[in-house]
């Protein structure tokens, strides 16, 4: 079993294994409910990483697969290190879903945001101007929810950063949220965090015209670990959509591809961001 690892991953890779040795094992989801006296719904959300077992399911579930010696030694740690709080949990009220937790363990993010300029390069004020006009009105929510922003944009720096390639469209870049002020400043970000060795932007135009996967907010996160796969998050106004599928992920890859392939190149991008910002502070 692989070793390294944040909470998150760690819990991936539980719910991994124990889908494998029941699978193994020959019992369907609906048996292992009924032999340990929990509901079907239970085995499902464990599985699926959606529920952290307590250590005596833990040893129910490898007795009832009759999982021994060292291999169950290192499944009990991994459902242990499993337990362990990210720094994002102290956020759990306002960052419901899993995804700032895979983020924080991810070896590189590729994004593709169609309206929006990406979270891990937003300025706090545009956050907050994000944020606000997302529905939430409680101005204590909203600093909470931005200075959750703030912290995960810690994983560009430091000694291992996070490889970051954003591929922007031209209406993120123009739609002056916050104001033109905010937005300006939020442009000069851009251009500033866009030198640093591990952020790649670029913009795709509007001249580009129609090109595969528009509209639709994509995130790509890969793991420094060569076993732990791939995840794709789509996002739409009905919440998030995860995907591990390896042929899924396969063609959000190429797509992805296709978007780097028609946007404005890294130095290119850079003149036209410098060219909005210049707009947004009436210059």
């Amino acid at each position: 079993m692989r070793g390294v690892g944040g909470p998150t991953v760690r819990l991936r890779r539980l719910s991994g294994e124990l889908t494998r040795l029941r699978r193994e094992a020959g019992f369907a989801r609906e048996e292992v409910a009924r032999r340990l006296g929990m509901a079907a719904s239970t085995v499902y959300r464990i599985e699926t990483g959606h529920t952290r077992p307590h250590a005596r399911t833990i040893r129910d579930l490898l007795d009832l697969y009759a999982v021994e010696g060292s291999e169950r030694d290192a499944l009990i740690a991994l459902a242990r290190d499993a337990a362990r709080r990210g720094w994002w949990r102290a956020y759990d009220d306002v960052l419901p879903g899993p995804y700032v937790g895979l983020e924080s363990e991810a070896s590189s993010v590729r994004n593709y945001e169609p309206l929006l300029v990406p979270g891990l390069l937003q300025t706090e004020d545009y956050a907050r101007a994000v944020i606000g006009a997302a529905l939430v009105k409680d101005p204590a929510e909203i600093e909470r929810r931005a200075a959750a922003r703030m912290e995960r944009q810690r994983r560009l720096t430091g000694p291992t950063p996070l490889e970051l390639w954003a591929v922007i469209d031209e209406a993120a870049l123009r739609r002056p949220v916050g104001g033109p002020a905010v937005m300006a400043e939020q442009l000069r970000r851009l251009q500033e965090m866009a030198v640093q060795p591990n952020v790649t932007v670029q913009v795709l135009p509007f001249d580009a015209g129609a090109y595969l996967g528009m509209g639709n907010p994509t995130a790509i996160l890969a793991f420094p670990d060569p076993g732990d796969a791939a995840v794709v998050l789509l996002e739409n106004m009905s919440g998030e959509l995860y995907l591990e599928d390896p042929a899924e992920i396969r063609g959000y890859v190429q797509v992805f591809d296709h978007l780097r392939a028609a946007a404005l190149g890294p130095e290119k991008s850079m003149e036209m961001i410098n060219s909005v910002e210049k707009e947004m502070a009436g210059r």
